[in-house]
């Protein structure tokens, strides 16, 4: 299978996949030479991209961080929620301590975070 191998093929393959993207839509047949170019296009950008922009997982910190801002939730609003005191919770956010494997199933649970940040 073809590569990207630079920052300018992957510009170019940008600008293509653009003007794909413009020219198809829902109505266009799957064996439509412009959907194939799409697909395969969309698929080298893909695998250029996880090599040269990766992006990482959040913490768990991180995450609950952005749930607070989300809901505009105070520390102590999400403890109660989380049924465990302010100070256990600043400890998690802080980073300086992981939460037990209940307080994990609850923080999932509750504000809707991959089990996989939680037990990271």
């Amino acid at each position: 299978m073809a590569q990207i191998k630079d920052e300018k093929q992957y510009r170019a393959v940008m600008a293509r996949i653009d003007e794909l993207f413009f020219e198809t839509d829902e109505n266009t047949s799957s064996g439509d030479p412009r959907l194939q170019e799409l697909d395969l296009l969309s698929a080298l950008v893909e695998e250029y991209e996880q090599e040269h922009y990766p992006i990482e997982t959040p913490s768990l910190s991180e995450t609950m961080k952005a749930r607070l801002s989300e809901n505009q939730w105070s520390q102590k609003e999400m403890a109660s929620m989380l049924g465990m005191t302010a100070a256990r919770l600043n400890a998690i956010l802080s980073g300086k301590a992981n939460p037990t494997f209940e307080q994990a199933r609850t923080i999932s649970s509750r504000l809707h975070i991959d089990p996989a940040i939680v037990l990271a």
